[in-house]
């Protein structure tokens, strides 16, 4: 552990988690969140203008010169951690994250759309890809025509643009899709506030926007930068399902006590908040690792990704069981954060894989 990155927030990320904070708190409410379920996107549009055009977050990671605040992915991972903490269905995670750091690779305009959120991007790999793992390429004829077909996208029915991998000649390039030329076909999935779709390409016109001698590396490094601040939004997961929690049990009462007050509850919340300290501590060094580019990078998000991912699965069945009867219900909001937690748990590499890339990086053999 590299003791240059501090795991504490700098007045400017303590601002902008403020204004993020507020603005969700007004514009998100869980039950609009929950229409999503019934096929009503409505929120995902506007919620998403306000977070990449009035609050200027789509080019957060962007540097200023091409567009953008010039921030590091450790601002990205506060936005990220308020964006969990409300279930906020807008394509962050996918555009103003993972794409925007392959376009900043390269010389594409398309860049500078993104940062202002004229543009919305997205990687054409299915969300589970883990940044070691085989990267899904397209295939691509000599008029620079792409085919192929990648499914369970992330981001894909919120962006006007795919960013694909297809082998050239020369290397791995990465091209940039109009989504309006391609086949989108979407499907129910767990986490509706997040949808995935199957996507199918066909002799499509692509533009390079990373050449080969960089698309590869490119692609990697902001699949690496999807899991470990995929880890924060897990942080923002867990938080909301612990706080939640605990005021609804220091609310309710039976046979004349107040809930919260049996020992045993008591216990329950000691060690989830033990565990939520923990994952915060390792979702924000993961991001400073990255953020200072340290050989730390690599671990850190492998501890932060194996480790946040399951505590937020925990605290949001935690929070379904003791909200009680009402937790079970399909209207309360604790569900929202159960299914966020559990399609994120397989999100850029799942606990598992994350456990055995860790294994290997500090040379102890998994077993």
């Amino acid at each position: 552990m590299s003791a240059d990155i501090t795991l504490l927030e700098s007045d400017v990320e303590t601002s902008l988690r403020s204004t993020v904070r507020e603005m969700l708190a007004d514009r998100c409410d869980p039950n609009a969140v929950l229409s999503a379920y019934e096929g009503d996107r409505a929120l995902t549009a506007s919620l998403w203008k306000t977070v990449a055009v009035e609050l200027g977050l789509a080019g957060l990671v962007i540097p200023d010169e091409r567009g953008g605040a010039g921030a590091s992915v450790r601002e990205a991972a506060v936005v990220l951690e308020e964006l969990g903490r409300a279930v906020a269905p807008v394509p962050f995670l996918s555009s103003a994250v993972e794409a925007a750091i392959v376009l900043r690779e390269g010389n594409s305009a398309l860049v500078e759309q993104v940062a202002s959120g004229e543009r919305t991007a997205a990687l054409l790999a299915p969300f589970s890809t883990a940044p070691d793992a085989d990267l899904p390429r397209m295939s691509v004829d000599g008029n620079e025509r792409l085919s192929g077909r990648v499914t369970s996208v992330a981001g894909a029915l919120e962006s006007d643009t795919l960013l694909v991998a297809a082998d050239t000649v020369e290397g791995t390039a990465v091209y940039a899709l109009r989504t309006s030329d391609v086949a989108v076909a979407s499907f129910v999935s767990l986490d509706m506030t997040r949808p995935l779709a199957d996507i199918t390409v066909d002799s499509v016109p692509g533009e390079v926007v990373v050449p080969p001698n960089s698309g590869e590396a490119a692609f990697r490094r902001a699949l690496r930068a999807g899991a470990a601040l995929l880890a924060s939004e897990q942080v923002g997961v867990t938080a909301w399902c612990l706080e939640s929690t605990i005021a609804h049990l220091k609310e309710r009462k039976q046979f004349g006590r107040t809930v919260g007050g049996f020992q045993a509850l008591k216990h329950r919340l000691a060690d989830l908040f033990v565990e939520a300290e923990s994952a915060s501590a390792a979702a924000r060094y993961a991001a400073g690792a990255l953020a200072a580019d340290s050989d730390d990078a690599a671990i850190a998000t492998a501890v932060a990704s194996s480790y946040c991912a399951e505590v937020a699965v925990h605290a949001a069945e935690e929070a379904v069981q003791l909200h009680g009867g009402t937790g079970m219900t399909w209207e309360h909001p604790a569900h929202l954060y159960l299914k966020r937690a559990k399609a994120d748990e397989i999100g850029r590499g799942s606990p598992g894989h994350h456990r055995r890339v860790l294994a290997d990086l500090v040379d102890i053999p998994a077993s």
